[in-house]
Parts: C-alpha cells; sequence; structure tokens
C-alpha cells in the first residue's frame, strides 16, 4: 500500500518569497519534495487565455485575465480575474496535486489565494492529506520594492491582492522574508516536519466551511 505524500503549501502575495523559500526547502529537506506552482499552470494555459485587461467574450477574459484598476489609495493596481476556463484550470491544479502526493510524492505549492473559493476548494480536494499550511508574509512596501526589482510583473499585482490572500487568517506556521532568509525559513519549517506535529490549520478552516 502506498502511503500518501506530504504536501506543504505556501500561500502569499506576488514577491512575497514563496518560489525562493520553495526552492530553499528543496534544498533543506531530506526528502525530495516537487514544487508545484500557480504560475507553471498560468503559463500552460495559451497565450490568448492570458488576457490583460480583456473584454467580456474574448479567450483572455474566460482564462486569467489581469486587469488593471485604480485602488483605495488612487495608486494604479492590476488584479487578476478567473473565467471558466481559469477556474478549471485552477480545480485541475488542486486535484493535480492530490493525485501526485496520492502516489506517495511529497509536494511543495506554491500559491496565492486570491479567493475564498480558492481555498474552500484545496479543503475539499485535499482532505486526508498530510498539509502543512505556511503564510509567507512580508510588509507590503517589502513586496512592492520587489515587484519593481524583478520585472516581468504588472505594476502593481501584489498591492492589489496583499490583504485578501491572508483573508482566512488561519496557518501552521508563518514566515516573514523580511527579516527570515530563504534558508532559516526552510529550516523553521523543516523543524516542524520532524517534530512529528499534526498540522491542524485545513481542519480548522474545513470546520470553519462547513458550518
Amino acid at each position: 500500500m502506498t502511503v500518501k505524500g506530504k504536501i506543504i503549501l505556501l500561500n502569499g502575495s506576488s514577491s512575497a518569497g514563496k518560489t525562493t523559500l520553495a526552492m530553499a526547502l528543496q534544498e533543506e529537506l531530506d526528502e525530495p519534495y516537487q514544487h508545484i506552482a500557480l504560475d507553471q499552470f498560468r503559463d500552460g494555459l495559451p497565450g490568448r487565455f492570458r488576457g490583460y485587461n480583456s473584454p467580456s467574450g474574448t479567450p483572455g477574459y474566460r482564462g486569467l485575465n489581469v486587469v488593471p484598476m485604480d485602488h483605495d489609495n488612487g495608486e494604479r493596481v492590476t488584479h487578476v480575474r478567473f473565467g471558466d476556463i481559469g477556474r478549471r484550470m485552477l480545480r485541475g491544479m488542486h486535484r493535480a496535486i492530490a493525485a501526485f502526493a496520492n502516489e506517495g510524492n511529497h509536494v511543495i505549492v506554491d500559491d496565492l489565494m486570491l479567493h475564498r473559493w480558492i481555498l474552500e476548494d484545496y479543503v475539499d480536494v485535499l482532505q486526508g492529506f498530510y498539509i502543512l499550511f505556511v503564510g509567507v508574509r512580508c510588509p507590503m512596501d517589502v513586496v512592492v520594492e520587489r515587484e519593481k526589482e524583478r520585472g516581468g510583473r504588472f505594476p502593481g499585482t501584489a498591492m492589489s491582492h496583499f490583504y485578501e490572500v491572508h483573508a482566512h487568517d488561519l496557518y501552521d506556521l508563518e514566515i516573514d522574508t523580511s527579516n527570515v532568509s530563504p534558508r532559516d525559513g526552510a529550516r523553521v519549517i523543516k523543524r516542524y516536519l520532524d517534530s512529528g506535529q499534526t498540522p491542524k490549520a485545513f481542519e480548522g478552516l474545513r470546520t470553519e466551511f462547513n458550518s
């Protein structure tokens, strides 16, 4: 009988340091952990379904659509909107993670909970798995500066969902990447795994969502 793999789910805003932490974890952990990220699935969509302010009825609107908007503070930001094909892609991603771990593979998931339904689907699909839910945080001014330095990101993306991704506010661990290096953050997570503790965040969220 195959023992299910463990899943480490990293959630945080764009430019919070999730991918860098995931790679540090891969180096620090004794067992191999497969890195699965939202970006991989987004980039797997045909280009025409990765929209920029695409209007209703177009492929970009139906897939993953980046929409410029004015923030409450007057700054221009970009929101990510999922159409029917984008939502279907996300549901497929969640089930692919479950299938991968069900074969005994350990997984590090690098994602951001842009909408409540995304987290609700994760909680539903990953029932029965070991899920270590990690909040990856840092101050807004840091993510804004990182976003500028990185390039390849629409300005204001991190600001637009900075608070929304953590709206549920329930984690097993939280890592602040502004004052903890990727290696040290990975070691914090490794110590938790090695301690034999049972993660509780997803069970707590399941109870909340079902109440």
